[in-house]
């Protein structure tokens, strides 16, 4: 059942959006060669402590970090580890902050240092289709609109979607309804309604869009080896169009 948010409810979850942005914020100045991505989990866990908040993700179905680091050909849920980002990675860093039992979810890809031509499009291409699906998310469009603008947009810049991982709705529980494809027909899906909070998070990849789970259960891989990027927002449904939750602008 998609659970529609007060007014009151929806700027608990800007509190924690502006949180979790500002964290954002403060990452992409430690992403640079010869960083580890444990350090950034470490970093981002007390940063929200500091903030009053807590790590959602920690905990979640045993799931052990605060973030997911999910570095080149890892689309999403990687772990973070040990190993040291290189020159021309890309690294995508996603967390939820829960502040008073409200949540706010985004995830972001860095260029670490100089990267290649196709990676810095990838990551260009990625971040615009979530603003492309975005534009989609007023009231009386269908979920659906936002799938077909994603997908339309990134095909013709010769990207995949990814079609096994999608957005969904968010509130007092990280994954709620309705769910949130990055792909499909136009015109389907539940309808938008003033009170709905979802996550638009496309995962655009260079080659197939399919993937594979490493041994872990968690860290899923595109099945070529290709690179994966990934931009994620939470975003109100309101008469005046989306707010954007999780802005990092701001």
């Amino acid at each position: 059942m998609i659970t529609i948010k007060t007014k009151e409810q929806i700027q608990k979850m800007k509190l924690a959006g502006e949180i979790l942005a500002a964290c954002h914020r403060e990452i992409s100045k430690m992403i640079v060669p010869g960083i580890a991505t444990l350090e950034i989990d470490k970093f981002a866990e007390e940063f929200m402590i500091k903030n009053g908040a807590t790590p959602e993700q920690k905990g979640y179905n045993g799931y052990r970090f605060a973030t997911c680091a999910s570095v080149n050909d890892v689309i999403c849920h990687g772990f973070p580890t040990h190993t040291k980002l290189k020159e021309g990675d890309i690294v995508t860093i996603d967390m939820v902050v829960n502040l008073n039992g409200w949540l706010a979810d985004s995830a972001w890809s860095y260029a670490v240092g100089q990267v290649s031509e196709q990676s810095q499009k990838l990551l260009d291409v990625t971040k615009e289709s979530l603003y492309k699906g975005i534009e989609m998310a007023v009231v009386g469009n269908r979920i659906g609109d936002i799938s077909h603008a994603i997908q339309v947009y990134a095909e013709a810049e010769g990207f995949s979607v990814v079609k096994e991982f999608i957005g969904h709705g968010i509130g007092k529980d990280m994954h709620e309804e309705p769910q949130v494809p990055h792909y499909g027909p136009p015109n389907v899906g539940p309808r938008l309604k003033e009170g709905m909070v979802i996550t638009i998070e496309p995962m655009l990849n260079t080659g197939t869009y399919r993937s594979k789970i490493d041994a872990d259960g968690w860290t899923a891989r595109t099945l070529d080896g290709g690179l994966s990027a990934q931009y994620e927002h939470t975003l109100a449904i309101t008469a005046e169009g989306p707010i954007i939750l999780t802005d990092q602008n701001l």
